[in-house]
Order: C-alpha cells, then structure tokens, then sequence
C-alpha cells in the first residue's frame, strides 16, 4: 500500500474571514433603502408616517454598517458609530419620539420683534 492521498481541494486563495458579511447582502439592503426612502415626489404625503420614517432610518443604518464596518473588528467603527444613531433615529420615530417639523417656505413668517429703546 501506497501513502495515502489527500482528495481534498487545495484552496488557490485564503479563505475569507468567518465573520464577514454574506456575499451580497449590502446590494440587497441599498435595494431595501432606495425602496424605503422618501423622495423630494412624495415627501409631504409621506413625511409624517413614523412606521414609513423609522424604516427609512433603520435601512439606511444597514447599509452603513455593512458597507463600512468589518464585523471582526473589537472597536466600533466610525461606520458602525453612524449606523447606530441612525438606529436610534429610527427607533424615536417608531416610538412617537419623533415629528415632523414642516418645511421651513411652509411656516408661516414670524412677525419682527420691536427695537428695544
């Protein structure tokens, strides 16, 4: 008898980390975000449904932190630190915290104050 003979794949490139993202998702969430954001078309009828804005923020925040953030890394990243505010953003809108403030050219002018004497 012979030695015996590894069958198994030598592998060409080293393998990626474990902790990575799955292959394609980032793609998949910039898809879920331009779906879920509100454009300038529909922003007056869209701009005051907390659940719709909320969605909008959580969304962004995965793109964030999967487009910038090595999952493996001990510190948070700067992608990772945006990504969480953008959390927290989109949880005061789930939670009522949040309104809309109106459009600044839809407020009605404020009358000037009198000059002091």
């Amino acid at each position: 008898m012979g030695p015996a003979i590894n069958k198994r794949p030598v592998p060409t490139s080293p393998p990626k980390p474990s902790r990575c993202w799955p292959e394609g998702a980032l793609d998949q969430a910039l898809a879920l975000q331009r779906q879920l954001a509100i454009g300038d078309r529909d922003w007056h009828a869209l701009k005051a449904q907390r659940s719709r804005r909320g969605a909008e923020q959580l969304a962004a925040a995965l793109v964030l932190l999967l487009g910038g953030d090595d999952p493996s890394a001990p510190q948070a990243s700067a992608a990772r630190q945006q990504a969480i505010e953008l959390v927290e953003h989109g949880l005061g809108w789930l939670r009522g915290e949040l309104s809309d403030p109106g459009c600044p050219s839809h407020r009605p002018a404020t009358a000037p104050q009198p000059a002091g004497d």
